[in-house]
């Protein structure tokens, strides 16, 4: 387990217990600016400012549309927090790029799933099958595991989460497995047999019908949160924005979203 996987899990308790103990918070009048990916999470984050209003709290959005931004743009201090990425990728953009960015609240996970407009099911995937996955680290690993345990691949342990397709020790079926963008490989789907596509990509490109499989809920490390420069995350308003965030009225907008795709973490 990671440092930063360690003081994640430890800081998010700290708050689950303060927001337990303390009353409803107050932000007297703060707005900020928070990085979500265009789509789905435009509506469900129009609840949130909803929720966020009458404890003081003005959130406005302000939409990315591929994966790199939001962190680069939070950095920059161009925004105030995002909401798009799992504790892996943020990982992975911390060792590349030295951000100080910090956890403070679960939002969901998105099982990531594969899909097929040509094929009804896993076991109807010929030999040979051409098969999309992300071409970055954290996505393109995740991908991978979802492969193998549809027993589809197998994978060198040694890789960790961070595996790509040289890292496939066997391919008994002879999957041609192709790494595309995060945010190309759901809308490739018409050239491909089938495709491991995030959840947000997949319901930007009309998929989310097309789901013939999705990893393991269980032990899932990919928890999605809100963001903070880590010099922010113990700001009140990040107490005020996780009470705006954890109600029923935005477990009801993910639901209406994502058609029961994305798992509220809390």
């Amino acid at each position: 387990m990671s440092v930063l996987s360690t003081l994640t899990r430890r800081g998010a308790l700290a708050l689950a217990a303060a927001l337990a103990l303390a009353p409803l918070a107050h932000a007297e009048d703060t707005t900020l600016k928070v990085g979500i990916m265009g789509g789905e999470d435009e509506s469900v984050w129009a609840v949130i400012a909803e929720q966020a209003k009458p404890l003081g709290l003005t959130v406005e959005t302000v939409i990315f549309n591929d994966y790199t931004q939001p962190n680069e743009a939070l950095s920059r201090k161009e925004i105030d927090a995002n909401a798009f990425q799992h504790l892996p990728y943020l990982e992975a953009q911390i060792k590349a790029n030295g951000y100080e960015i910090t956890p403070v609240i679960d939002t969901a996970i998105f099982p990531i799933g594969l899909y097929s407009r040509k094929y009804p099911d896993v076991a109807s995937l010929p030999e040979g099958a051409v098969i999309g996955v992300p071409n970055d680290p954290s996505n393109g690993g995740r991908a991978l595991k979802v492969l193998e345990q549809l027993g589809l691949i197998k994978v060198n342990p040694d890789a960790g989460i961070l595996a790509t397709v040289i890292d496939v020790t066997e391919n008994p079926r002879k999957l041609d497995l192709r790494e595309l963008d995060a945010g190309v490989v759901g809308r490739a789907i018409d050239d491909l047999d089938a495709a491991v596509v995030n959840t947000d990509w997949a319901a930007k490109a009309g998929l989310l019908d097309n789901r013939i499989a999705q990893e393991s809920g269980e032990n899932n490390p990919y928890t999605n949160f809100i963001a903070v420069r880590t010099a922010d995350k113990d700001a009140p308003w990040v107490a005020t924005l996780a009470q705006a965030f954890r109600t029923d009225a935005v477990k009801a907008a993910y639901a209406a979203a994502y058609k029961g795709a994305a798992v509220p973490a809390w």
